[in-house]
């Protein structure tokens, strides 16, 4: 990853913290890493703990920046998330996966942006 990518990156991940802290999510962990992937920010809302990719974009020329998580990302942020429940042994905690997706004029958040049959 590029520089520039990895600053636009951390540029939109500041601005999501900002927002959801705003909304009422207590931020606990941001950029958490395991052996699967990483996840850029892990918070607490409405009793859930919640997992979020955050996607930036400049414009929309290439798409809406929420489309750009495939299958393929899904399974890494899945599978991160139960690494991570099972480390932390909260197994039983009520989980689920954001998405805040962002643009130069528009910020989207989008709860429950997918499900996990057997989380």
């Amino acid at each position: 990853m590029t520089t520039d990518k990895r600053e636009q990156g951390k540029e939109g991940e500041d601005k999501a913290t900002s927002i959801l802290k705003a909304k009422g999510y207590k931020i606990i962990e941001r950029n958490y890493r395991n052996p699967f992937g990483e996840i850029d920010i892990v918070a607490e809302e409405g009793g859930y703990l919640v997992f979020i990719e955050v996607k930036k974009r400049n414009t929309e020329t290439f798409g809406d920046p929420l489309h750009a998580i495939d299958e393929a990302k899904k399974r890494h942020i899945i599978k991160s998330a139960q690494y991570y429940l099972k480390s932390h042994k909260l197994n039983n905690k009520k989980a689920r996966f954001d998405v805040v997706g962002i643009t130069k004029d528009n910020i989207k958040i989008v709860k429950n942006a997918f499900l996990v049959e057997y989380f």
